[in-house]
C-alpha cells in the first residue's frame, strides 16, 4: 500500500482547510491515527454519520463517483455555479471535504466519470470546452489534476470508459480518427498512452467492456465486431490478444465476467434458445457448466461461484446456487421459498468466509440473510420488517468485518445499518432523515479510518456523510461497538 499512502500525504495537506463545506466540525483531531496492529477487529464508533459537504455526482449507472484510499476518499462532486470538481476528503480526521480542482463544463456537460486508483493516481474522464471528452490525471493536487492525452483532436473527444487497474497500468476503452474504439493503457504521462491493439483495423472499432482480471492473472474483455458478433479476449496486456470464444451480437454474453477461484465464469445467451449458458474458462476454450431460465448477482467465496438462478420455464423461482465450475458441482445451496414464486437472492457480499444477500423466503419478507455454502448453515439473520412486510436491503458493502447497508422500517424509512453478522449485532444508525422520511443511503465506501457514503437529509438534500471506524478500543468507551449495540439492539427490534 506504499504507493496509496503518498497520495494519502497529498490529500491530507489539501484536507488542512479551516472550514467542512456544508458540513459539522470533526469530533477528533486532524493529526494522523497512531499505530494499529493487525489483529485487532475494527468497530463503528457509535451510530451517528458526520456531513461531509456536497454528494458526490453520480453516473450514468446511477453509481456515485468515488475512490476508497487508505487514508482519504477521492471523488467528483458539483463546484457552486462553476461545474463539477475534484475533491478529497479526510473524513472524521479532517475538516471535511476540499476541493482540489475545479474542472470546466464541456460540450455536453457531463461530469467527471469513472474515477478509478492506479498506483498513487486516480484517472477518470473528463471534459473540457477545446478537447471534449478525454482521460484524466490526479495526484491530489491542483496542479497534478490534468488531461493526459488528446486522443481525438478537437471537441469530439475519445469518450474513455470501462477504466480498469491491471498491472499497475490504467487500460480502458476509446475511440481515435484512424482505428475507431479499440483497447488503449496509459501511464499517466502523454508518451505512455498508447493503443494496445487494433482489433477491427480501421476505423470501425471494436468497443472493448468489462473488462476484469482472471484467476489466471490475465486481462480479459469483451470485444464487438461490426455489430454481429461479442467475442471472448484473453490477453497478457499486450498486442496479441487471444479469442476464447465468439457468440451473435444477439443474445450475446449477458452477466458481467465473474473471477472465482482460476476460473473466470460468464453467462451466454442465444436468441432462439430461451436458456441461459453457464460458462466457465481456465485461459481456454470455454466449458458449459449448466444451463438455467436466468442467471443473475454472482460473487466468489472460497474459489467457488455463487449467484441467483432460476430453473422453471416461468423465470420466477430464483434461489442462491453454487458452482465449482463443474456440472457436478454446480448445485442449489437452498430451496429458501419452495413453489414459483423463489426468494429471489440479491446483493449477493461476501465477509470473512460467509455470503450475506437479501431474499424473501414468503414469512419474513425481504430480509437480510447469510450462507456459508451449506444448506444448514443458510439462514436469516434478522426480520428487520417483523411479520410479511420487507425491509428490503440493499447496497450492501463490507468493511474490516462489518457489514454496511440500507433498509426500510416502519417509522424510520430507508435509513443506513450496520451488521457484524449477527441478529445481536445489526442495528441501524442514526436517522438521517426524520420519521417516515428516507435519506436512501447509497454507495457506501470504505476510505481510511471512515465508512462513506451518499443520502439525503431532512429536506432531501443529498451529501457526503462518514461514519468513524476504528479498530477496538480506539474509539473510547461512550461509541464503542458494544455501546452502539447496547443503545440500539432493544428499538431495533
Amino acid at each position: 500500500m506504499r504507493w496509496w499512502r503518498q497520495l494519502s500525504v497529498v490529500l491530507a495537506l489539501l484536507c488542512g482547510c479551516a472550514t467542512s463545506p456544508g458540513g459539522k466540525p470533526p469530533p477528533e483531531g486532524n493529526g494522523p491515527p497512531p499505530p494499529v496492529p493487525d489483529t485487532l477487529p475494527w468497530t463503528p464508533c457509535g451510530r451517528t454519520a458526520i456531513p461531509l459537504g456536497p454528494a458526490p455526482e453520480e453516473s450514468d449507472r446511477g453509481v456515485p463517483e468515488m475512490v476508497d484510499g487508505e487514508r482519504a476518499l477521492f471523488f467528483v462532486a458539483e463546484a457552486g455555479a462553476t461545474g463539477q470538481g475534484v475533491w478529497a476528503s479526510r473524513g472524521t480526521r479532517g475538516p471535511g471535504s476540499c476541493l482540489v480542482r475545479v474542472l470546466s463544463p464541456g460540450p455536453t456537460g457531463l461530469g467527471p466519470s469513472e474515477a478509478t486508483r492506479v498506483g498513487n493516481r486516480v484517472f477518470f474522464a473528463a471534459e473540457d470546452p477545446e478537447h471534449g471528452r478525454e482521460l484524466w490525471v490526479s495526484d491530489g493536487s491542483a496542479g497534478g489534476t490534468r488531461r493526459v492525452k488528446d486522443l481525438w483532436p478537437g471537441k469530439t473527444g475519445s469518450e474513455p470508459q470501462s477504466l480498469l487497474e491491471y498491472n499497475g497500468l490504467l487500460y480502458f476503452a476509446a475511440s481515435d480518427p484512424e482505428h475507431g474504439r479499440e483497447l488503449w493503457r496509459s501511464d499517466g504521462t502523454d508518451e505512455g498512452t498508447v493503443l494496445v491493439q487494433d482489433l477491427d483495423p480501421g476505423p470501425e472499432g471494436t468497443s472493448p467492456d468489462r473488462m476484469t482480471r482472471g484467476g489466471d492473472g490475465a486481462l480479459y474483455f469483451l470485444a464487438h465486431f461490426q455489430g454481429l458478433s461479442t467475442v471472448l479476449m484473453r490477453s497478457d496486456g499486450g498486442p496479441g490478444a487471444v479469442e476464447l470464444a465468439r457468440v451473435p451480437s444477439e443474445g450475446g454474453i449477458l452477466e458481467s465476467l465473474t473471477t472465482a477461484g482460476r476460473r473466470l465464469f460468464f453467462v451466454m445467451g442465444h436468441l432462439h434458445d430461451p436458456e441461459m449458458h453457464l460458462m466457465a474458462t481456465e485461459g481456454g476454450a470455454p466449458t458449459l457448466v449448466s444451463m438455467f431460465a436466468q442467471v443473475g448477482g454472482m460473487a466468489a467465496l472460497g474459489g467457488q461461484l455463487y449467484f441467483s438462478a432460476t430453473t422453471g420455464k416461468a423465470g420466477t423461482d430464483a434461489e442462491l446456487w453454487r458452482s465449482d465450475g463443474t456440472e457436478k458441482g454446480t448445485q442449489r445451496v437452498k430451496d429458501l421459498r419452495a413453489g414459483e414464486a423463489g426468494s429471489a437472492p440479491g446483493g449477493l457480499t461476501v465477509m470473512g468466509n460467509r455470503l450475506f444477500f437479501a431474499a424473501d423466503d414468503g414469512t419474513h419478507g425481504r430480509e437480510l440473510w447469510v450462507s456459508d455454502g451449506t444448506e444448514s448453515g443458510t439462514h436469516l439473520v434478522m426480520d428487520l420488517e417483523p411479520g410479511a412486510g420487507s425491509a428490503s436491503p440493499a447496497e450492501l458493502m463490507v468493511a474490516q468485518g462489518n457489514l454496511f447497508f440500507s433498509a426500510e422500517v416502519t417509522g424510520r424509512g430507508r435509513e443506513p445499518w450496520v451488521s457484524n453478522g449477527t441478529a445481536e449485532g445489526t442495528v441501524p444508525l442514526d436517522e438521517l432523515a426524520p420519521g417516515a422520511l428516507s435519506s436512501d443511503p447509497r454507495r457506501f465506501v470504505r476510505a481510511g479510518e471512515d465508512v462513506f457514503f451518499t443520502a439525503a437529509d431532512g429536506t432531501g438534500t443529498r451529501k457526503l456523510w462518514a461514519l468513524p471506524l476504528r479498530p477496538q478500543g480506539q474509539c473510547g468507551a461512550s461509541a464503542s461497538w458494544q455501546a452502539l449495540r447496547r443503545d440500539v439492539v432493544t428499538s431495533a427490534r
